[in-house]
């Protein structure tokens, strides 16, 4: 089997029903987004250390998960023959609340924004959540123009509160403190 198809060649790519949009389509950017932050995941994975693996599992976990988000987003609309696979029946959304609770309670109340960064796994995560909120602009940029499964922008919302606390529990793992931002109000109350 090939893995070119030369589709590409002409800024045409071909999603599942068989329709064939330019690369430059919202559902490309929508999907292609996702893919980007799961790789991005696999990069956190990757450079997790011994304190902080203990993410490992759940972020597997998420890349399942976010492979399924992609699938649906290439899902045409005009295809009869494929069904969504993340509904709200996988509770992914409720799975991903239960970690966020848990976390939050291992980490100090914050009420100042704070920096992005610390630990490398701390680091790592905080841009898994800018992507996964450039991942969310672009769903709903494609929402506004065609029916996308509502299940997914659910996930990728809760999604990046999910990476805001693992990289606050991470900094806690590895000993190190977050930094707030100098010039922010109370904010979290």
């Amino acid at each position: 089997m090939k893995i070119y198809t030369r589709t590409g060649d002409k800024g045409q790519t071909r999603i599942i029903g068989n329709d064939v949009l330019y690369k430059s389509d919202k559902r490309i950017m929508a999907y292609g987004t996702v893919d980007e932050l799961n790789s991005l995941v696999g990069v956190v994975i990757a450079n997790l250390s011994d304190k902080t693996k203990v993410l490992k599992e759940e972020l597997e976990e998420i890349q399942q998960l976010l492979f399924d988000c992609g699938t649906d987003l290439a899902i045409s609309q005009n295809d009869k023959k494929h069904e969504f696979i993340f509904t709200a029946d996988n509770k992914a959304v409720d799975w991903l609340e239960k970690k966020i609770d848990e976390y939050t309670d291992k980490t100090t109340k914050i009420q100042k924004f704070i920096l992005p960064g610390g630990c490398i796994t701390a680091a790592n995560l905080h841009m898994a959540r800018t992507v996964t909120r450039r991942a969310e602009r672009e769903i709903v940029n494609l929402m506004q123009a065609e029916p996308i499964n509502d299940e997914v922008l659910k996930f990728i919302n809760r999604l990046s509160d999910y990476f805001f606390i693992a990289a606050r529990y991470a900094n806690v793992l590895e000993g190190v403190e977050d930094i707030q931002y100098r010039n922010s109000k109370p904010v979290f109350r």
